[in-house]
């Protein structure tokens, strides 16, 4: 008789395969309110909004990260990552307020793809 053992995942770790996988979303939202901003009225209000929505999904990565490592004594890699997301959102937010396209966009599929990366590795 074989016997099953399943192993569950530490909370921590679920919590930040959550917040990555909203950050992913969020960022591809983005990126459908980009077509909406050059084709609709209403396209710069949802894409300022999913702004700010993809900003918080940055920092509630970097504080899943942080809540992964810290009390479990996980990788501080994940920290790392997180991070560089945040600075990336940062700059991403910057670029946008200041009307460069020519780097906004570039920016916006390469953090889609590291997020996909990302939330790949988890």
């Amino acid at each position: 008789m074989a016997t099953q053992v399943t192993v569950t995942a530490p909370r921590s770790s679920t919590f930040l395969r959550i917040a990555i996988a909203l950050q992913t979303l969020t960022i591809f939202g983005q990126a459908i309110s980009a077509g909406l901003l050059l084709t609709s009225s209403y396209g710069e209000t949802l894409h300022s909004v999913g702004a700010r929505v993809m900003y918080g999904a940055s920092m509630l990565y970097v504080l899943a990260a942080v809540l992964g490592w810290k009390p479990g004594g996980g990788s501080l890699r994940p920290v790392w990552h997180a991070s560089g997301f945040l600075v990336l959102a940062s700059i991403q937010v910057v670029l946008g307020i200041a009307h460069v396209p020519s780097v906004h966009l570039p920016l916006g599929v390469l953090m889609f793809g590291l997020s996909v990366l990302a939330l790949a590795r988890r």
